[in-house]
């Protein structure tokens, strides 16, 4: 059983996030990389951010950060599994069937598990990788993120028996997380004791494609205390009344 359709097709992730923090910054908004936050503190009046080059102090916080959810607001206790995740690019043996607008995205379910790929975009090869991968739980701050034999074997097998011609060299390999909530949806909320900190987990493997809408939700949330899309299906009380 298949479905193909014609006009899908996919969005450069590292491409797609300069474009929208270049509109936030014509926007107004102050970037800030490579700055290690250390604290969150919600205090009656806002919140205290405590970073490793000083302190920030803030009517609202929306915290976003993933894997560190839980460590940033421990009183939290969302229910977040981290799982190592690691992807591959393969140059075809055969490179004709992945020519431009011959070959798509793709998604293969079957035994293997569920894997998923990408045509070559400008330089780079076939890429393939397994949702969840070996769903192995880790500890984002010491996991392993070195691409191993077994990871690689994990994606080729899929790809040995389903793309045949594009099980050719392995010319690069990266990892990630998945950051995963035990119904494999997203929470979008207000804290529960302090109504000023947002909480934002775009996560389960299948979040990056709504960033836009998500950031939108978000700052209105943050700027005008409301949003005009229903979100009750992401609340953090789902997980409370377990």
């Amino acid at each position: 059983v298949a479905v193909v359709q014609p006009d899908g097709g996919f969005l450069a992730a590292e491409h797609s996030i300069e474009v929208l923090l270049a509109q936030a910054q014509r926007a107004g908004a102050s970037v800030r990389t490579g700055e290690t936050i250390r604290v969150i503190e919600p205090r009656p009046d806002g919140v205290r951010i405590v970073t490793d080059r000083g302190t920030v102090e803030a009517g609202i916080v929306v915290v976003a950060a993933g894997p560190w959810l839980n460590s940033l607001l421990p009183d939290v206790s969302v229910p977040l599994r981290v799982t190592r995740q690691a992807m591959a690019w393969f140059t075809p043996t055969d490179p004709a069937p992945f020519a431009p607008g011959r070959f798509p995205v793709f998604l293969i379910e079957s035994r293997q598990g569920m894997h998923y790929g990408f045509p070559p975009f400008g330089d780079s090869a076939v890429k393939v990788a397994k949702h969840h991968h070996a769903d192995e739980t880790v500890d984002p701050e010491t996991h392993d993120r070195t691409f191993n034999t077994n990871d690689e074997a994990i994606i080729r097998i899929a790809i040995a028996d389903h793309l045949p011609a594009a099980n050719g060299k392995l010319v690069n390999a990266q990892t990630c997380l998945y950051t995963v909530t035990p119904d494999g949806d997203f929470i979008i909320d207000r804290h529960l004791t302090f109504p000023q900190v947002i909480l934002a987990s775009a996560c389960s493997g299948h979040g990056f494609k709504f960033a836009p809408v998500i950031g939108e939700i978000l700052a209105d949330l943050a700027m005008r205390d409301a949003t005009d899309q229903d979100i009750s299906r992401f609340s953090l009380k789902r997980f409370v009344l377990q």
